[in-house]
């Protein structure tokens, strides 16, 4: 594949700099396209069902075989802490990767962090318990949750980037919206296989053994997953930054200089992307089984049965964004969230039924949700050009996770308590969360 490098379109941005935009003028084939699209997806797929398997594993074995014994919610509260620390080391290693993928491409770093993820997750399903081995046990767990965070940090932008950058301007929604499904596939996935064995092995079968099942199957994924990704090409947008010598020293160092108000709005707007995910997918898992006394199997099915929505749902939503808007999109799925939080909780709380509550995960988490992540990569893309990009949107994605989805499964469970074992505290911060998301949306401004 070679890029041209005459008549370069230029697009002037709000700083007075002008950006290329070599991919408006290439124009790849719909095999070198479908290409790209399956080598992101793929990744993505992988790289989120590693690191969602330990939030769906969290609340129904972690808790019980990593932590000293005694009281359940002491225990679930550091099975989630160990949770929330996958997330901290997500913005490092965001801003790691995104500096190197400023700086020597997209490529290179995508095979990387597809190799830390799959290991690390493979050897959580030989960790010994901590019955076997102490505190060794928590720790080790701990070691490698930081491991799946550097490298899902770093796996997010440069997946997202392969697609927005080979995609035609006029559908840079749907096309950088696959990296996106491939967190739905990732969901999917990895409770369907919890469903799967909590329903063929006994409990004390999956205790002992099944679970770590689970985690050790990642690595034929990421054997597949790195075939696919050794063929791809880098993006047109960044060989030209490459041939015209353009490439951003420090990249985070322009981003915080030059793009610091687009990096607040971007924080502000992800929140309820990351809320309503670790509400409905995470926090509801241990909120049923422990609290509400009913089928954990029905819930994963039914969040497995969202995700399985999500991968057609968020397409349709990123489609509409190329059509009417992704800030107009994405505000008003943060609004509907904010709503749907009081009946959503009201009907898990009051039904006594398993049916009414994977009513209320898939009408919220499968039908609304996907009107805020579908546009969210193209719409956090264009807040930066090309030269710091990768930087720019693991900045905004992966530091403001640390707020909005690592200790969200923690808020919860405290505002549960605080609030005498009732969800209406937890309705409300979701309330609350959305109309920051919407806002921050409503001034944000499309500059690339």
């Amino acid at each position: 594949m070679s890029y041209s490098t005459s008549n370069p379109t230029m697009a002037g941005d709000s700083f007075g700099r002008a950006e290329s935009t070599s991919s408006d003028n290439y124009v790849p084939t719909q095999k070198e396209l479908r290409h790209v699209v399956l080598a992101s997806l793929i990744g993505t797929t992988i790289e989120w069902y590693d690191f969602f398997l330990y939030g769906t594993i969290t609340g129904l074995v972690f808790d019980k075989l990593f932590f000293p014994h005694g009281d359940l919610f002491v225990s679930t509260i550091l099975a989630y802490t160990v949770y929330a620390v996958g997330f901290v080391t997500r913005p490092v290693g965001g801003l790691l990767f995104g500096h190197f993928g400023d700086r020597i491409g997209r490529k290179p770093l995508l095979i990387i962090t597809l190799m830390i993820m799959g290991i690390s997750t493979f050897l959580i399903g030989l960790i010994p318990t901590y019955a076997s081995i102490g505190v060794g046990a928590p720790l080790i767990l701990l070691a490698l949750r930081l491991l799946q965070g550097l490298g899902l940090g770093g796996e997010w932008g440069g997946a997202v980037l392969m697609t927005f950058e080979f995609a035609p301007r006029e559908k840079r929604g749907i096309y950088a919206c696959w990296p996106q499904v491939g967190l739905a596939i990732g969901l999917c996935l990895s409770t369907g296989v919890v469903a799967l064995l909590t329903e063929v092995l006994t409990n004390d079968q999956f205790m002992a053994w099944g679970w770590r099942a689970a985690f050790m199957l990642s690595i034929v994924l990421v054997i597949i997953g790195l075939y696919i990704r050794l063929q791809i090409m880098e993006t047109p947008s960044f060989a030209r930054l490459m041939e015209k010598r353009q490439i951003a020293k420090v990249p985070l160092a322009e981003v915080m200089r030059d793009y610091k108000m687009n990096v607040l709005k971007g924080w502000g707007a992800r929140m309820i992307d990351g809320v309503v995910f670790n509400i409905y997918a995470v926090f509801t898992i241990s909120y049923v089984s422990n609290s509400l006394g009913l089928s954990r199997e029905g819930l994963l099915l039914a969040i497995t049965f969202s995700a399985f929505i999500l991968i057609f749902m968020i397409p349709i939503a990123s489609r509409l964004s190329d059509r009417i808007g992704r800030r107009k999109v994405y505000g008003l799925g943060a609004l509907a969230s904010s709503l749907i939080a009081f009946p959503a909780f009201a009907l898990m709380h009051f039904s006594g039924s398993i049916w009414g509550v994977a009513l209320a995960v898939i009408v919220p988490f499968a039908l609304i949700y996907p009107f805020v992540y579908g546009p969210e990569a193209a719409l956090f893309c264009e807040l930066f050009d090309t030269r710091v990009r990768y930087t720019g949107i693991s900045a905004v994605y992966q530091v403001s996770g640390i707020v909005s989805s690592s200790i969200t499964p923690l808020i919860a469970t405290v505002l549960f308590k605080v609030g005498g074992n009732t969800p209406w505290l937890i309705a409300g911060y979701i309330f609350c969360i959305g109309l920051l998301s919407a806002f921050s949306v409503l001034v944000m401004r499309r500059t690339y």
